[in-house]
């Protein structure tokens, strides 16, 4: 019998009425839960150099692995006045040629060295931080940290490696630009946060802007030492940390003056409360709806955390269902809140069909605002928690997964012995202070939305809506 006919006689025996509901008991059932499980974090360890450089050790014996991350208290709210996507070209050209060993050594070699060592660089830019790291095996921790200090303190920066980044970045925008969702997205942080820095995203103009002055002045104000913290999660002690760093960093001393610091900034909404932005010829509509929420010190911000996963964190959450489960208007609902120094901002967002814009649109207001008159059940409110919890210890199974959990931590400004209280602080939240913060935060007035699509297709019914509201 041919292989062919085999597979055959496979799947109709599979389909079978007898063979599909049997099972054989303690083989096809699945296993009964276990009991939950403690959350072991790290013990931190932290020191300070001389030079203000701050070194963070998170030691996790299980593999001989390190992830060593560089860590630059700065990032996009620190892009000049019409350079949006300064921070992000930056900390890319960094790792695109360094001074090693008193020789320039361009991109293409750089990762030969990156790849010799058995790892990647990983660099990325948010808010507030800038980062440049890698994974590798413990005997190569030290080549490893003195090639992130060479990239660090002696980048190159070259123009002709600026504008293959910049070539890059306008590729990726024209396609952000092309997509309903991401436009919406854009078009609500503008709307909800005004003219101050947490409003800009690159556009084609700005990244157009960026010259190599602009990369050089960014790295010596920025990336200094007093503005930098090392973050090693793995396979090493704090001691073993302190004498790596401080070999590679040590006599590490700034050539210029420190960028003055960022002021905070609070969201300006503007007072239209639903913009429409026509984009002919798109294939869906990308809806968003953004309100207020906990800014970074504020007492209520882990509350507000729970808020958004009963709203807007997943298949389960109160958004998800209405749209797509009972309603099947798009494939998803996703949501998230933003806090930031001076405020926060929390949206919600979903692409469907032209037709069915409004009626998302409508859903998406209505649910934000009756969670702030109904309050979860027990049972929901259990769900959403643990959803957070798992996700926060799945993140604690990977060296990599500790190094981004403390530089998220770090870039907040928060302490890491806040860490520990984490679990506690999530399943200490009532349903009661749930729906309490969102009538605070989320009332009618303090919506704003934004539909993106091809507005004919859509009909009138979202002019409709917007005079309601």
């Amino acid at each position: 019998m041919k292989r062919r006919d085999w597979m055959l006689l496979g799947l109709a025996g599979g389909l079978a009425p007898g063979l599909a509901q049997a099972g054989t008991p303690g083989v096809d059932e699945p296993p009964a839960a276990g009991p939950p499980r403690p959350l072991r974090l790290p013990d931190f360890e932290e020191f300070t150099l001389g030079n203000g450089l701050r070194i963070v050790a998170a030691p996790r014996r299980r593999l001989p692995l390190v992830t060593v991350t560089v860590l630059l208290l700065a990032g996009r709210e620190a892009d000049p006045a019409g350079r949006a996507g300064l921070s992000a070209a930056t900390v890319e050209l960094l790792g695109k040629g360094a001074l090693r060993g008193g020789r320039p050594v361009g991109a293409t070699e750089i990762v030969r060295q990156a790849e010799a060592l058995g790892g990647t660089l990983d660099s990325g830019s948010g808010w507030r931080s800038a980062s440049l790291g890698m994974t590798v095996t413990t005997p190569r921790l030290e080549a490893a940290l003195a090639l992130l200090a060479d990239l660090v303190r002696r980048p190159l920066l070259e123009a002709d490696e600026l504008e293959r980044a910049r070539a890059q970045s306008l590729d990726a925008l024209r396609v952000t630009l092309a997509n309903p969702g991401a436009v919406a997205g854009l078009v609500a942080r503008r709307i909800f946060w005004g003219d101050g820095p947490y409003a800009a995203s690159p556009t084609p103009a700005s990244l157009q802007r960026i010259v190599r002055e602009d990369l050089q002045r960014f790295h010596e104000g920025r990336c200094r030492p007093e503005r930098c913290i090392v973050l090693l999660a793995g396979d090493v002690d704090g001691a073993q940390a302190r004498r790596l760093v401080q070999g590679r960093f040590g006599d590490w001393q700034p050539r210029a003056a420190a960028a003055p610091p960022i002021e905070p900034s609070a969201p300006a909404p503007i007072a239209q409360r639903t913009v429409l932005v026509d984009m002919p010829g798109s294939g869906q509509s990308g809806v968003v709806v953004a309100a207020p929420f906990a800014a970074l010190a504020d007492a209520d911000r882990r509350i507000g955390e729970v808020a958004n996963a009963v709203l807007g964190g997943g298949y389960s959450s109160r958004l998800n269902q209405e749209v797509r489960i009972k309603r099947g208007l798009s494939y998803g609902v996703g949501a998230g809140g933003e806090a930031q120094p001076g405020g926060g901002m929390w949206s919600a967002q979903a692409q469907t069909q032209h037709a069915t814009a409004a009626q998302v649109l409508e859903l998406l207001r209505d649910e934000t605002l009756r969670l702030g008159r109904e309050a979860p059940t027990a049972d929901e409110l259990a769900a959403r928690q643990a959803t957070l919890i798992g996700s926060f210890a799945r993140r604690l199974e990977t060296t990599a997964g500790i190094a981004a959990v403390l530089g998220s931590q770090l870039a907040q400004g928060r302490p890491l012995a806040e860490l520990a209280r984490y679990v506690d602080e999530v399943q200490a939240v009532t349903p009661d202070q749930v729906r309490d913060f969102a009538a605070r935060h989320w009332r009618a007035e303090s919506l704003r939305a934004v539909v993106a699509g091809d507005l004919k297709a859509a009909g009138s019914a979202l002019r409709e809506i917007d005079d309601k509201a």
